[in-house]
């Protein structure tokens, strides 16, 4: 046989499968369903993954309602660019708007209390990424994403758009109070 001519036989899953290949194959078909299942698990056992709940919005309504929780519960007002601070009650439905470039308004939440964070872009895809922690959602404008959120320890933490979004993106942070 030499390298410029073809093989004599053209099929070649009619040869035979040697056992070392068999045990190969057999050994990484059983690893992709054990970390098939592992995934599973994770997310129903582990709450590795936070379970979102994502709608279609207008915009506008949803700047709306945004609007009338800020008017709602604002404590005070930050930065020079007076940027409201809303310390809403536990298990309300606080909103976090994401445009050009910056993260409205600054939210004031309670520790071990439970409250709907509701997430939306208004003109390009952001990243929703909550430092220290591990919290990463890629917010699409049009659509609404709703997160359970429940703080478990004080401090200040810092959203960062994490989606690269135009020239000011290196400026895009927001800021979440947890008392």
């Amino acid at each position: 046989m030499s390298a410029i001519l073809p093989p004599a036989e053209r099929l070649w899953w009619k040869h035979p499968l040697d056992r070392v290949e068999a045990v190969w194959i057999i050994i990484s078909f059983v690893w992709c369903m054990v970390m098939f299942f592992m995934m599973v698990g994770w997310h129903i056992y582990g709450k590795q993954n936070l379970a979102t709940e994502t709608y279609k919005v207008e915009p506008a309504k949803f700047a709306e309602r945004a609007q009338a929780v800020v008017d709602k519960y604002t404590v005070r007002t930050e930065l020079e660019q007076k940027i409201p601070v809303v310390a809403p009650p536990e298990g309300a439905d606080v909103y976090m708007i994401g445009r050009l470039w910056n993260w409205w308004p600054i939210l004031e939440l309670e520790k071990g209390k439970t409250y709907k964070l509701h997430l939306t872009s208004m003109d390009y895809n952001h990243g929703f990424s909550l430092q220290p922690t591990n919290i990463n959602i890629q917010v699409v404008p049009g659509y609404e994403h709703v997160i359970k959120v429940t703080p478990n320890e004080s401090g200040t933490f810092s959203v960062v758009c994490n989606e690269y979004c135009g020239i000011g993106h290196h400026e895009m942070v927001g800021r979440i109070y947890v008392k």
